[in-house]
């Protein structure tokens, strides 16, 4: 998962599941009335800690809705834990992600609202430019498949390589046409330490933070408003039978409140998109991401 919102960031400990189990709604139940006559919702997050979600909550509460954060650390415990009734939203992954889980669950969980698109940057200690770089320098991507896809996605957009039939969210090394460089994939916390034996490097947000990778090193990023960045928007998600419950859609559209966002700027820095696709097309593009990995799978 590529961020994303520091989506690949872990922070806090993870709730058991029995503790999730007690503090969450029964499964499939509506939001359950609050002390003060409104609504509690439980969004599964993997950011609890940082501070902007505190404004959201209070934006929230103006309008009656209690929401109750319940963090991960696991990736892989948001979705089911939505699908199961404990949770009635979730807002921690990008599209790609939750069709992913979706195809290889047979589960059918559908965002009801776009929150951000963080580019995903190639970086260069030797270079200031694409440019520079000469024929047959190495790039180091990432290796696990959601982030090799874009990062290929991301250098075919750069001019350095062409991708058969133009790539799209599934795509190989193996798909690579045509290039004047050499595509080497590693493991994404090995991305980092790469760039000084190499030409530049495509480095996920937290990995390049950590590394003390600077703004001036980026050499190019994907274009978040294109058609090619679609899969990787970030938002909320809820199950199919709630997609039209309109406490979750408010939620969701609080997440634009300009207070909240400058409030997310403040906590993640400058460097994601805010989106406000709309809901058929959040859907539409999940729907074809989904039927493109069930047919690359048969």
């Amino acid at each position: 998962m590529s961020r994303f919102s520091r989506l690949t960031r872990a922070v806090l400990l993870a709730l058991p599941l029995a503790v999730l189990a007690a503090s969450c709604a029964a499964p499939g139940s509506a939001p359950s009335s609050g002390d003060s006559g409104g609504q509690v919702v439980s969004i599964g997050v993997t950011d609890a800690s940082e501070g902007y979600w505190n404004v959201y909550k209070e934006k929230a509460a103006a309008e009656g809705i209690t929401v109750n954060l319940v963090n991960f650390t696991d990736y892989n415990q948001p979705n089911p834990a939505l699908s199961q009734g404990q949770l009635q939203l979730n807002q921690f992954q990008h599209l790609q992600y939750l069709a992913n889980y979706n195809v290889k669950n047979n589960d059918n969980l559908v965002p009801i609202g776009a929150t951000a698109v963080y580019p995903l940057p190639l970086y260069s200690t030797k270079h200031t430019s694409v440019d520079q770089i000469p024929q047959g320098g190495q790039i180091v991507i990432p290796n696990d498949p959601t982030n090799q896809a874009r990062a290929l996605l991301v250098l075919q957009a750069a001019g350095l390589i062409t991708l058969r039939g133009g790539g799209n969210s599934l795509s190989t090394p193996s798909e690579i046409e045509s290039g004047r460089v050499t595509v080497v994939p590693v493991d994404a916390a090995q991305t980092a330490a790469n760039l000084p034996s190499v030409e530049a490097a495509i480095v996920n947000n937290n990995y390049a933070t950590a590394a003390n990778l600077t703004a001036q090193q980026r050499i190019f990023a994907d274009d978040p408003n294109s058609d090619s960045s679609k899969p990787y928007i970030n938002g909320f998600v809820a199950r199919a039978a709630d997609q039209d419950n309109p406490v979750y859609l408010r939620l969701a559209a609080l997440y634009h409140d300009p207070d909240v966002e400058a409030a997310i700027r403040r906590d993640l820095g400058d460097t994601g998109v805010f989106k406000t696709n709309d809901i058929a097309d959040l859907q539409a593009t999940t729907a074809e991401i989904e039927n493109n990995i069930r047919a690359a799978g048969s």
